[in-house]
């Protein structure tokens, strides 16, 4: 397999057009994600369209050892990965003293556990090699408090400061590391943090997930450290810097809700 990337979460959203994306460059694919029907359909349709070769693994990465043993399984069939796209991820919505503590533990375990141990795993194989990206897709969210979306954001503010510190490691050994931080993005993230009738997903004029893995792929590929979409977001993501953190987390509490 040739310039192959691995990308989890791609059985839909972000992830399943990161995959378009990148088998439409000639590039392999390792896809994973839960869903071996969808990821198989994936599969069939990038094959036939882009003359590529896209391995499947289905495995929920929620679970402990997941990073583990997907990395096992590409050792074992000979795939370097020349791309690590940790894409996989979920959140929720509600006031933390009322939200359900095993959908956050495997919130926990998805969006931080296996994401690092995922880039440990594959990076240690691209130092060796001198050569490798990784995209880490964290969030605007990564930029301030969250209440509401209180573990949610944390999570992502742990993705965004883990990817700038380990990026700034390896930045002489030939590797990028980049953190996407994209908005309220046209997902079925929002319904399955049911976060439908937000503020932040009643919006009908939210970019596509295309739109969002197109800047992502583009940034990974110029190896830009922290890539947020959209000039509003970024803005106001770094608006935050220079505003009392009390008033930061009352004005995020309001876009939220």
């Amino acid at each position: 397999m040739k310039n192959t990337a691995l990308i989890t979460g791609a059985s839909s959203g972000i992830g399943l057009e990161l995959a378009r994306i990148h088998a439409s460059k000639g590039g392999d694919l390792v896809l994973v994600a839960r869903s071996t029907s969808k990821l198989e359909e994936l599969k069939t349709e990038l094959e036939n369209q882009f003359k590529i070769n896209v391995v499947v693994i289905t495995k929920d990465l929620a679970l402990q050892d997941a990073a583990k043993e997907v990395y096992e399984e590409t050792t074992r069939q000979q795939i370097h990965i020349d791309y690590l796209i940790n894409n996989a991820g979920f959140g929720d919505f509600g006031h933390f003293a009322k939200t359900d503590w095993m959908k956050e533990e495997q919130m926990i375990d998805l969006n931080i556990t296996t994401l690092t141990h995922f880039t440990k795993l594959y990076l240690q194989d691209m130092i060796k090699r001198g050569s490798g990206k990784i995209m880490n897709v964290a969030s605007t969210a990564a930029f301030q408090p969250g209440p509401t979306m209180a573990v949610y954001c944390a999570t992502k503010a742990y993705v965004l400061s883990f990817s700038e510190a380990v990026d700034n490691e390896v930045r002489d050994k030939g590797i990028s590391i980049t953190a996407l931080c994209p908005g309220a993005t046209a997902t079925h993230f929002g319904s399955v943090a049911g976060m439908e009738n937000s503020k932040l997903f009643s919006n009908k004029n939210l970019p596509t997930a295309h739109d969002v893995a197109r800047y992502g792929y583009a940034s990974m590929m110029k190896g830009k450290t922290v890539a947020t979409h959209g000039l509003l977001n970024y803005i106001l993501s770094n608006a935050s810097r220079f505003i009392p953190r009390f008033m930061v987390v009352k004005v995020a509490r309001k876009m939220i809700e």
